[in-house]
């Protein structure tokens, strides 16, 4: 930094001209104010992350951290001195990164660090020296800042891409565009990347319409990318915009043509149309469109397409799609996708399908998770399809693939209702083993259909290991198995159980 430029952004000044002072309005805003107290006209205050979210900080930089935002900003660097902590390069991006929530505070710091690295900050901390600025609203001061990097040579488009983005969140479009209009006069080039930088930080802030106005002036002095229209899909996607993505698709043909590396733009528009009412169809026949131009959206459209087919029921649909992702030779579907299917099959009740999916998922060079057998194994016992659930219970607990707690409940109970205690307490001995709350009903469920069975052996053998395991073996298990044991004479079994209930 130029002597000159310190001494200017040194100064707290409080009304610093914007770019262009003639193309850009004045923002009388001070960054001397804590950002508690700012009374900003900002259109969605950000969320900073800031050091105490950050548990595994450095000693020095959770030290600086602290002072930062704990001290009045007139006495940070006194206490920074009085601290004596010396700071490298590194520590002052990663300090700038934790302080967004102090932006007052936070330049005095840069301020202060300065000094010790004789004004060699690194091009990444002015940077964010700007962003944390911008996302303050402080507009003033961070036009300051970007005056300085000039004069020191390291603006770049990632500064820029900043300031729209802030601009943006602040609710000033208007002023977003004059930056982009202006930016070349400081040595950046007003390129197809910085536009597509511009769109979409507009987009992603859901005024996809605003980015497409501009981008209709813009076209005229700029020649668009794919990128370009790839940028308003996603944003007309976000904003469930049929009728405009069908028209920016038009657009991007006809300029454009047929590109087979355009998959983003081809997954946006497709997902646009089959997130609308009735545009199942209508994004089958354009994806019939692409495929005869050698053309694909990627796995983003097929992932939404099935997940949308599973909300409707829609096997046919999932059928048609499964069917245009698998003749791919560069494209696989993976273990989400497998499941979604399985999930449609098993609600469905085509057990048959859903198992052929479960089966097919290793020759794509995928494999099955947890959830993957325990959709089918939810919908089976809910269907009372025993020996098909003992197979895949058996199967999937081998694999590592372990059920979840509700299935194992659910199981228990219908085995013992369906007077197969075997698979019961199979299950329950792996309930008792694996989770380690929530167990009571079941266990009292298990004990007292083993006696209602008169499986009374078994029945105080789990009730006994319940107690053992601290499970609470209820009152009235307990005095059913009491009745039980009595009428069999053998009541020295029950008053030994009832002692260790007592003593529980």
């Amino acid at each position: 930094m130029t002597k000159q430029s310190k001494r200017r952004y040194g100064r707290d000044r409080s009304h610093s001209p914007p770019p262009s002072s003639s193309s850009l309005k004045k923002h009388h805003h001070s960054y001397a104010n804590s950002p508690q107290h700012q009374n900003h006209d900002m259109g969605k205050r950000p969320t900073f992350t800031s050091y105490l979210e950050s548990p595994y900080l450095h000693p020095k930089i959770k030290l600086l951290c602290e002072i930062i935002a704990n001290t009045s900003p007139l006495s940070v660097e006194n206490v920074l001195d009085d601290n004596g902590i010396r700071v490298i390069q590194e520590d002052v991006e990663q300090v700038l990164k934790l302080s967004y929530g102090y932006p007052a505070a936070a330049v005095k710091f840069f301020r202060w660090a300065g000094y010790q690295l004789k004004d060699r900050h690194t091009p990444y901390a002015w940077n964010l020296l700007v962003d944390l600025l911008g996302k303050n609203s402080l507009f003033d001061a961070m036009w300051d800042a970007i005056k300085s990097m000039k004069e020191e040579g390291i603006l770049s488009l990632a500064t820029f891409a900043s300031v729209f983005s802030s601009y943006v969140l602040g609710n000033r479009v208007e002023e977003a565009f004059m930056t982009f209009e202006v930016m070349d006069q400081y040595g950046v080039p007003r390129d197809i990347v910085a536009l597509n930088s511009l769109l979409s930080a507009i987009c992603r802030d859901g005024k996809t319409g605003k980015a497409d106005e501009f981008l209709r002036i813009a076209k005229n002095k700029i020649r668009l990318d794919a990128d370009s229209y790839a940028i308003l899909l996603e944003g007309w996607e976000n904003e469930g915009n049929v009728a405009n993505a069908r028209r920016t698709f038009g657009e991007m043909v006809v300029e454009m043509g047929w590109d087979p590396s355009n998959v983003p733009a081809y997954d946006s528009f497709l997902c646009t149309l089959i997130k609308a009412p009735s545009g199942f169809h209508e994004a089958l026949k354009f994806l019939n469109t692409m495929k005869e131009r050698r053309c694909s959206p990627g796995v983003k459209f097929f992932g939404v397409a099935l997940e949308e087919c599973v909300k409707k029921s829609d096997a046919r649909g999932a059928s048609l799609l499964w069917e245009a992702m698998t003749v791919r030779s560069d494209f696989k579907p993976d273990t989400q996708m497998y499941n979604m299917m399985i999930s449609l099959h098993s609600q469905l009740a085509n057990f048959d399908i859903a198992q052929r999916y479960l089966d097919d998922m290793v020759y794509d060079g995928v494999f099955p998770d947890s959830k993957s057998y325990n959709i089918l194994l939810q919908y089976l016992l809910k269907n009372r399809k025993l020996h098909e659930a003992s197979s895949l219970y058996t199967e999937m607990v081998k694999n590592e693939c372990l059920p979840t707690q509700a299935n194992c409940v659910a199981a228990v109970r219908l085995y013992l209702d369906s007077g197969d205690p075997y698979m019961a307490i199979k299950v329950w001995k792996f309930m008792v083993e694996n989770f380690g709350s929530d167990l009571e009903e079941t266990g009292n469920f298990l004990v007292s259909d083993l006696r209602d069975c008169n499986r009374v052996q078994e029945a105080v053998k789990y009730a006994e290991d319940m107690i053992d395991r601290k499970i609470k073996l209820s009152s009235s298990t307990l005095t059913k198995l009491k009745q039980t044991l009595v009428k069999a004479g053998k009541g020295p079994v029950y008053d030994e159980l009832l002692k260790k209930w007592k003593l529980r």
